[in-house]
């Protein structure tokens, strides 16, 4: 699974510790199309903020109700100053929709 298919969780998990259920995406993609990966990155997130406000997890998972959810990011490649503010905004959309975001 990867970041460009955007109808799949690429990974979930369950954090030992918090018991949060952790949705990755799988980034491999370089930044150097900065607006073109920042565009997958927007398309993928709304899918997996889709994926939680629709339901569907609890449907196809009814064991995490109740859980915590965080959206993480395991990125192949750095990112620069632009990126890192990118997915500051990113942050904040997803915090306000009730999940954790990390990079």
């Amino acid at each position: 699974m990867s970041v460009e298919q955007l109808n799949v969780v690429d990974i979930m998990s369950t954090d030992k510790e918090s018991g949060a259920v952790i949705l990755a995406i799988s980034d491999h993609l370089d930044w150097s199309n900065t607006v073109a990966h920042q565009t997958t990155l927007q398309a993928k997130f709304k899918k997996y903020l889709a994926f939680l406000e629709s339901g569907e997890i609890l449907t196809r998972y009814p064991d995490v109700k109740n859980r915590h959810v965080v959206i993480k990011i395991v990125f192949k490649h750095k990112q620069d100053l632009e990126e890192w503010q990118f997915l500051a905004r990113a942050k904040e959309l997803i915090e306000s929709a009730g999940s954790s975001f990390r990079s």
